[in-house]
């Protein structure tokens, strides 16, 4: 039995979607991957957000993953599975909705965008492709 919480289930569909998206790269199922993204988004769904401890007096961060071009992406994940496959350290995360942060990606200059499950089944939305999927 899979440790899952209510406001993550349906997103199995979209770690579907990557790995076949991962196995057969094409535009067609590129396009059917955000198009499953955004019918969870309008579904309230959620994901996973890595968080940092900030220093004091300040709010939390976002955890970043830095790309090989070194590019700046937030993490986020799609369950607690996927959030534990390859991260070394015990991280603090928390349960964010799927619209508000790729809002927020959107409005953060600091950043490229949003890498789905980083550690195993990938999914990089830089933000033409988070407009895409927010519509």
């Amino acid at each position: 039995m899979t440790n899952q919480d209510e406001r993550l289930k349906g997103n199995e569909k979209i770690e579907t979607a990557i790995a076949a998206l991962q196995q057969e790269p094409s535009d067609e199922l590129l396009a059917h991957t955000l198009t499953i993204i955004r019918r969870r988004m309008k579904e309230q769904g959620q994901f996973i957000l890595a968080v940092e401890p900030a220093a004091a007096g300040t709010q939390i961060n976002i955890q970043a993953v830095k790309a090989p071009d070194g590019t700046t992406w937030w993490a986020a994940f799609t369950s607690f599975d996927e959030e534990l496959k390859g991260s070394g350290s015990v991280m603090s995360t928390f349960l964010t909705d799927i619209q508000q942060l790729f809002e927020a990606a959107l409005k953060t200059e600091e950043i490229k965008g949003v890498i789905l499950n980083p550690w195993n089944r990938t999914l990089m939305l830089d933000k033409s492709l988070i407009r895409i999927i927010i519509g």
